[in-house]
């Protein structure tokens, strides 16, 4: 059995999370030294270098609080997502970046489009959803928490603020949706 396929303890789980964590926490700080250097990897819709940005940009923050307030929801729905195993969560988590990001490289409004949020409403999206298709007892719990603890996100993925990328929330949320469609299910 390989790391991929065997089931996580919650020690082993929450070693991951902090593995991740402190590699945010690490772009983070060369980010804020760097004058915020690293911005210029955004994905910048329908321009072709900004295509890096699909892959770079939700490791990247505008600000120290644009970072902080990524940081505890990335944490919490990894923890999540987790439950649904290791490979299970970075196939999800691949599929949001990459369909997510594409969706904002082609249809998103001409801005360099960066954090971690596109990724956070794709797991809101795939948790909400994916609990109800997997006739699990346990995994419906978790869709029935996330739902109810962070329902208020479906507002996110509308116009709100000319610096907040609501694009990346909602093709995240739909890549989230969709991955719940193709995966939820266990083999």
């Amino acid at each position: 059995m390989n790391v991929l396929t065997k089931k996580w303890d919650t020690k082993q789980q929450i070693k991951w999370i902090v593995i991740l964590l402190a590699v945010l926490v690490a772009i983070e700080v060369i980010n804020l030294f760097s004058g915020r250097m690293l911005n210029q990897l955004g994905n910048i819709p329908r321009y072709v270098p900004g295509l890096k940005g699909i892959i770079l940009g939700p490791f990247i923050h505008g600000s120290l609080q644009h970072f902080l307030s990524n940081l505890i929801p990335v944490a919490i729905f990894t923890y999540l997502m987790l439950q649904y195993g290791l490979r299970r969560y970075l196939l999800v988590s691949l599929w949001i970046i990459i369909l997510g990001g594409i969706l904002v490289w082609l249809f998103g409004r001409s801005a360099s489009h960066i954090g971690a949020s596109g990724l956070i409403y794709g797991y809101f999206g795939y948790l909400v959803l994916a609990g109800f298709l997997s006739k699990s007892f346990k995994l419906l719990i978790i869709s029935l928490l996330v739902a109810f603890f962070y329902g208020g996100l479906i507002f996110g993925v509308m116009p709100t603020s000319p610096f907040v990328s609501w694009e990346s929330h909602l093709f995240g949320f739909a890549a989230g949706l969709i991955a719940a469609k193709l995966w939820a299910k266990p083999k």
